[in-house]
């Protein structure tokens, strides 16, 4: 019996944990987390010096990498944040490896742009 109030017990402790929309204060914002990464992209915009170019900015960023693009990609556009003028050549190519990553180049930013905006 003991272990089955303490099972319970420590069911109810887990649900309460997650918290509903509807249960909410009202009046107090509610953040959502900004992720954060370090890697090779990271690296690269932050050694630009960029005036916008923050530790945070550059850490979701690369947190946005993670999440769209293969090491083998992030690793390729590296010398495009030293110089993004390259990146129109590949946009610009009909080679079906530069169109794949651009594609996938283009949906990383998208998704860099929609999470990354906060930072």
């Amino acid at each position: 019996m003991f272990r089955y109030a303490l099972l319970l017990s420590a069911a109810t402790a887990l649900c309460a944990c997650g918290g509903s929309p509807q249960l909410r204060t009202p009046g107090v914002a509610q953040t959502a987390a900004i992720p954060f990464a370090s890697g090779p992209i990271a690296n690269a915009c932050l050694a630009e010096g960029r005036r916008d170019a923050t530790r945070a900015r550059c850490g979701c960023i690369q947190a946005a990498a993670d999440q769209t693009l293969s090491q083998a990609d992030q690793q390729r556009g590296v010398p495009f944040f030293r110089e993004p003028g390259k990146l129109q050549v590949v946009r610009q190519s009909d080679a079906r490896g530069n169109e794949r990553f651009w594609e996938a180049w283009s949906r990383f930013a998208d998704h860099a742009r929609a999470v990354c905006s906060r930072t």
